[in-house]
């Protein structure tokens, strides 16, 4: 058996998501953490900040052509959207098998970067090496509507709650606790960037008003359902089940789940399936803790795949 150890760096560790990239290399038996990129903690131990990670390793203030200049096997890059594009022009022009793993929406419409949303788009996997990573909300929302896409009659509306850890580290409104306090601030209510990732890759319209709420981590997505023909409850139960029966990560539940319930933990809980009187309108709930299955978690699966690891090599399940 191969056991091969590849080479990694993380670009954007700073932040929530390169925490739990962290912790989950840490943990992964054929991953070597090579570097990690932090404009603000340049110089800093990474130890002091992560007891997971023994020895001298200092995050670093790097460019594009530095951390292409690293020669790694893989790089996951965790940025806010907008800035991704120089480091993945200076992988691909130093070492193009570099396998790049984008958390941001900067290549989710991108038709020649694989898009990795395992337990929908695997057998879709083409050996590519450029992976965009779906988004937190996104990935709730197509998990909620796939088992049911032959029987859309309309849009699906999806009602989204994030945590505040959703808005990142940049001091914002949306992450600002004192504001958030008794609070539900909603944003982008049409043509949010996850309304239109879905769409392009559903291939239906989907119509998406999100919100953040105090809470830190954990989405919640409801999501109604307008359908073609007449359904009993343990019909559309039944789709999910057989939807995901294989899937270790998807958690189908009778009641509609709780994000209290799903905050650190590395799948999503898809349930409480109601049915309108008529049969023709079904409200689906879905959770994920939106640091984990809704970025970490899922670049970590999309890492192994592209690496030729078994998938949840790491992941707790």
């Amino acid at each position: 058996m191969n056991e091969t150890t590849f080479t990694l760096g993380i670009v954007g560790a700073r932040g929530h998501t390169g925490a739990e990239l962290i912790k989950l290399v840490a943990a992964h038996p054929r991953l070597q953490l090579a570097f990690v990129s932090s404009r603000e903690r340049a110089g800093q131990r990474l130890a002091e900040h992560h007891p997971e990670i023994t020895g001298e390793l200092q995050y670093e203030n790097l460019d594009a052509d530095a951390v292409a200049a690293k020669g790694v096997d893989a790089v996951i890059l965790a940025l806010p959207n907008g800035l991704a594009a120089p480091f993945v022009a200076a992988l691909q022009a130093a070492r193009p098998d570099t396998v790049i793993v984008d958390l941001s929406a900067d290549y989710r419409f991108e038709g020649s970067w694989y898009y990795g949303l395992p337990e929908l788009t695997r057998g879709n996997y083409n050996g590519e090496k450029h992976i965009s990573n779906p988004g937190c909300y996104a990935t709730a929302m197509q998990l909620a509507i796939h088992p049911l896409l032959d029987l859309l009659a309309g849009p699906p509306q999806c009602f989204g709650v994030s945590g505040y850890s959703g808005a990142g580290t940049t001091p914002s409104d949306k992450n600002n606790p004192e504001l958030l306090a008794d609070n539900l601030m909603p944003y982008a209510l049409t043509n949010h960037v996850h309304e239109r990732e879905v769409s392009a890759h559903l291939r239906v319209p989907v119509e998406f008003m999100p919100h953040v709420a105090p809470h830190f981590r954990g989405i919640t997505m409801t999501v109604n359902i307008w359908l073609n023909q007449i359904q009993t409850r343990e019909q559309i139960a039944a789709r999910f089940a057989d939807a995901y029966a294989d899937e270790p990560l998807v958690e189908v539940v009778d009641e509609a789940p709780w994000v209290s319930r799903i905050a650190g933990r590395h799948g999503v809980q898809v349930g409480g399936f109601t049915l309108a009187p008529g049969g023709k309108r079904v409200v689906v709930v879905a959770t994920l803790d939106n640091l984990l299955k809704g970025a970490a978690t899922q670049a970590m699966q999309n890492l192994n795949l592209a690496l030729g690891i078994d998938e949840l090599t790491s992941i707790p399940h």
